[in-house]
């Protein structure tokens, strides 16, 4: 993951042919795919629970917003 200016994290992904770019900045907990809310992306709670598990691990949760393009 690469530092960029503001302090935002960016880091790319991939896997056979898909990849996906996310931005970790510091922030309120919000989080956004493809222009989409967590919650629009994701219709079930089970996986908005696991988009989330890592920040409750480190005990960050609420603390970064991240955007990813997938």
């Amino acid at each position: 993951m690469a530092n960029t200016a503001n302090n935002a994290f960016y880091g790319t992904g991939r896997r056979k042919t898909s990849s996906a770019r996310v931005y970790l900045r510091t922030g309120s907990g919000k989080v956004v795919i493809n222009g989409r809310t967590l919650e629009e992306f994701f219709g079930r709670e089970t996986g908005r629970m696991i988009v989330q598990q890592p920040f409750g691990a480190v005990q960050l949760d609420g603390k970064f917003d991240v955007e990813a393009h997938v």
